[in-house]
């Protein structure tokens, strides 16, 4: 059996495992960094919006005809916006993110994307949690490439889902899954590799397939206890929207508020691929969006945690530029994402907005490559070496 099947058959690619007892004694490292330790560790929050958001009515060029020639029906009515510049305002959804943009927390990069786009959600996703070229196949993700070069611990990437993303899969080491951290500490008690368990010896661990897993399943057990454990020592009373993203978000500040040494977070909203109906739909998850971070903020702020911690927002391409004739748009290229901190050099309206003069069959046309943002993260925030993660070295864009 090779290594990825037996991740699959086992449930490693989840998080969830269980160590075989010949193994327990080397169990002497998982307790992880005290609170103390992890305190002052600089967080980075990632947070996708999965389906390919439309960024023509998120951060809207109100002030332009064009924009509403070609939106006669889904354009977002000037006296709707809620201006951010004489150019450029946000959805009338993100009353919350305005508050946090007046307080100069926000940095809005228009025109990100890459060369030679791809439309399909799954190429696109790819692309963007690879950090790969258009023409480049990966099979490790940015950040868990940030993992294997940087960190010793699964935990100190965490993703709140019970997969994991590409982004967060590296090729010695990657992060884990769960959206609760004690049935995630349950599920390594459970029996799940009794059989696997009592036909391994230990001088297979030298194998190279074998010694991968059940290294794998060390590190995932003792992380799971290190989660479970630390995160009890801090109960978050903070109010939080009643939404699975806000709640999904509580759960990421009472990690980080109980001091759990995890450098980067993933959290996905879902439900922005709108060929059909759009307005409200986007609106209503855009509202989730800004209300749920706001929230999430707040409670950061309560404990002095959020001036170490980075908000980065993206979705895999935006939307064409002209709606379509179900009340929607179709897939498209270039977008804007948002950056959220405490600490920004560049706070509000990052670059210029989207020229929708120059377009490429009917695209947007991209004007900073999102893994610049990428290479600025990781080298001005995250203090790693942006070239050997990413392969090549790209501009950094100063946001932080």
């Amino acid at each position: 059996m090779d290594r990825r099947e037996f991740l699959k058959l086992s449930g490693l690619a989840s998080g969830y495992a269980m160590i075989p007892a010949f193994l327990k004694p080397l169990e002497t490292y998982g307790a992880g960094p005290s609170g103390r330790e992890a305190s002052g560790k600089k967080k980075l929050v990632m947070i996708q919006f999965l389906g390919g958001n439309d960024g023509l009515n998120t951060v809207i060029p109100y002030n332009n005809d064009v924009y509403y020639k070609l939106r006669r029906n889904i354009g977002i009515k000037k006296d709707q916006v809620i201006a951010l510049d004489q150019e450029l305002g946000l959805n009338p959804a993100m009353t919350a993110l305005k508050e946090l943009y007046d307080q100069g927390y926000v940095s809005v990069i228009n025109n990100v994307g890459y060369p030679n786009p791809d439309r399909s959600h799954f190429r696109s996703m790819d692309i963007w949690q690879s950090a790969s070229s258009s023409t480049d196949y990966l099979s490790t993700g940015w950040l868990g490439r940030y993992l294997d070069s940087e960190c010793q611990w699964p935990y100190e990437a965490i993703e709140i889902d019970n997969n994991l993303s590409l982004a967060m899969k590296g090729k010695k080491r990657s992060g884990i899954a769960t959206k609760n951290a004690r049935q995630l500490f349950e599920e390594t008690k459970a029996p799940y590799f009794e059989t696997v368990a009592a036909y391994v010896k230990p001088e297979m661990l030298d194998d190279d397939n074998l010694g991968y897993l059940y290294k794998t399943m060390l590190d995932t057990t003792s992380s799971a206890k290190y989660i479970f454990e630390t995160q009890k020592t801090y109960h978050n009373t903070a109010e939080y929207p009643d939404t699975s993203f806000a709640k999904e978000l509580k759960t990421v500040a009472t990690f980080i508020n109980s001091g759990l040494g995890t450098s980067v977070y993933y959290v996905n909203l879902t439900g922005f691929d709108t060929h059909v109906g759009q307005l409200n739909r986007q609106e209503s998850l855009l509202k989730q969006y800004s209300e749920g971070v706001a929230a999430f903020v707040k409670d950061l702020k309560s404990t002095h945690a959020f001036e170490d911690t980075l908000i980065v927002t993206f979705s895999e391409f935006g939307r064409r530029v002209e709606e379509n004739a179900s009340g929607g748009t179709d897939h498209g290229t270039a977008s804007n994402l948002f950056v959220i901190g405490g600490n920004l050099k560049k706070k509000g309206i990052f670059n210029s907005g989207p020229d929708l003069l120059n377009l490429a069959d009917g695209d947007l046309k991209h004007h900073i490559d999102f893994r610049q943002v990428y290479a600025t993260v990781l080298d001005n925030w995250l203090k790693a070496d942006s070239v050997g993660i990413l392969g090549e070295r790209f501009v950094n864009l100063g946001f932080v």
